[in-house]
């Protein structure tokens, strides 16, 4: 029967696996990239890795959310656009103390590193885009994904560009731009988050 809830179960059940996978990658790749990005001196790696643990939060939060209210999944997204700036100035403060005290990336690490966690993100966008259109707490981590994506182009260049120049600083400057494409991506999310709480609210009033 197609009103028996069946096909969204299957569906809930489907994200649920999906988020599964991703957590568990995201979860691995922070280990990976912070003990790396600590080793390498580089802000990058460690801003990636930090971006990382936002992920596996905000996959944590959404397989919570996963068969719940459009609200919950709503309070869900909100929170995780909160930890995502939260994470994201704790990076640009850990740039701002690097350009003052000095720092010597490894530059040879930042790309292979880069490379790995790539790939890794490429993994879980492939995965995440198919649920799209599942609720506001999947394209919540759509968003994340993509960022992750373009962080790691990120620090494969400014790899090169310490490798290249023989200087800190494109690993400084890549570890601040990498905050800052968090930080306006947690903004985007509370934006849709709220948007999104309009039109529940909209819709709730027109039913009373």
């Amino acid at each position: 029967m197609s009103d028996c809830g069946c096909e969204m179960e299957a569906r809930n059940e489907q994200e649920r696996k999906t988020l599964l996978v991703v957590l568990g990658i995201n979860a691995f790749m922070f280990v990976f990239e912070l003990a790396l990005g600590l080793l390498a001196q580089s802000t990058g790696l460690i801003a990636d890795s930090l971006d990382m643990l936002a992920d596996a939060s905000v996959y944590t939060i959404s397989l919570y959310a996963v068969g719940r209210s459009e609200a919950i999944k709503n309070k869900s997204a909100k929170f995780s656009g909160f930890a995502q700036i939260f994470l994201a100035l704790l990076v640009l403060a850990d740039a701002l103390r690097r350009f003052f005290l000095g720092s010597e990336p490894v530059s040879a690490l930042m790309m292979g590193v880069g490379v790995i966690a790539l790939v890794a993100n490429a993994i879980c966008l492939s995965l995440i885009a198919k649920h799209r259109d599942s609720g506001v707490h999947m394209r919540a981590s759509l968003i994340f994904s993509k960022n992750d994506v373009i962080a790691n182009i990120g620090v494969i260049v400014a790899g090169a560009l310490v490798l290249a120049l023989g200087s800190r600083y494109p690993d400084l400057v890549i570890g601040s731009v990498i905050a800052i494409v968090v930080l306006r991506g947690g903004v985007q999310i509370l934006r849709e988050a709220a948007e999104h709480e309009n039109t529940i609210s909209c819709a709730q009033t027109k039913n009373t």
